[in-house]
């Protein structure tokens, strides 16, 4: 048995890291390990992907380097606050942060996070999990916090301009084409009218930008159209804190509470560490560095106490 588990976690280990050797833009999905430590606790392998190094290039701007690697505008720019995203310095070297917390929910099939504007395609039956950037609803038309289904799936979809925007976009329809605000692929939600489709604007992407869809990249609508079928379970949840666990380590992923729907955001912080056994291990003054900063990457805070 012993021998068993310590291939299984070889195993595990190396398909954990060959993702690092190509971008997420390429659609590549992640290995992950779902076994518990007890319960209520995280899965013992929930973190997935590495950080990678890349150097601006001339005329190369924040938002075309996160789409290159996959990420939302809202993941470059916290995690580079100090740069003009539209004019970087050309030579320097910058982190790409590539690495995420699977948020701790039922992992059956698509799960939305509002606060890190992501999408997690999980395949639990194969342990692999694929994740792509949003765009989500702005003030106003939030995107609604619930369980619920693909309702349809449509290719070359027709936009209906919602009353609302019809004297702005000047007409009721809007056929398929690059005027298309929905872009290729339109993926209907049975919550409300709502979907996720692509877009023609993609600069939106990890913004608070739509009446309350969900925007993909062009080139990740196409294969998350592919990836999903009617009847689809999405979860759709609101989670700015996400506790990892990876070699034994803690990690924590915050992000800013875009909604101001938590009042003391450490506080939450250690009452979700103590729900998962796991505030013993943690730094105090590590958590608390992460909680202020609020860089939307998985930080390293203490290591699990007990095996």
């Amino acid at each position: 048995m012993k021998l068993r588990m310590a291939i299984i976690f070889l195993v595990t280990g190396v398909l954990l890291f060959l993702p690092a050797i190509y971008t997420q833009a390429d659609g590549g999905a992640f290995s992950y390990w779902s076994a518990t430590m007890g319960p209520g606790a995280v899965p013992v392998m929930n973190v997935i992907g590495f950080t990678q190094d890349h150097e601006i290039q001339k005329k190369q701007t924040l938002l075309d380097i996160a789409r290159d690697y996959g990420l939302g505008f809202n993941e470059i720019s916290l995690h580079h606050p100090e740069m003009d995203p539209w004019t970087p310095p050309a030579g320097q070297t910058i982190k790409i942060p590539t690495m995420w917390v699977l948020p701790y929910t039922r992992q059956e099939s698509v799960v939305v996070n509002i606060p890190e504007m992501r999408l997690y395609r999980f395949f639990p039956a194969h342990q692999l999990v694929k994740t792509y950037p949003l765009g989500i609803g702005r003030q106003g038309f939030k995107t609604p916090i619930t369980v619920t289904r693909v309702s349809t799936r449509i290719e070359k979809p027709v936009w209906t301009v919602p009353e609302n925007s019809r004297e702005k976009v000047g007409k009721a329809i809007v056929p398929p084409g690059p005027a298309n605000p929905l872009g290729d692929y339109w993926v209907g939600l049975a919550a409300g009218s709502i979907g996720i489709h692509g877009t023609n604007f993609p600069w939106g992407i990890g913004r608070q930008v739509s009446q309350g869809c969900l925007r993909m990249y062009p080139e990740h609508i196409e294969k998350f159209f592919h990836e999903v079928s009617v009847d689809t379970v999405v979860e759709i949840v609101y989670k700015p804190v996400k506790i990892g666990l990876r070699d034994h380590k803690i990690y924590l992923e915050v992000h800013p509470d875009i909604h101001n729907k938590i009042s003391d955001m450490y506080q939450h912080t250690e009452s979700l560490l103590k729900a998962r056994a796991l505030f013993a291990g943690a730094d105090r003054n590590a958590v608390r560095r992460a909680v202020a900063a609020k860089r939307g990457i998985p930080i390293c805070v203490g290591k699990v106490t007990k095996p």
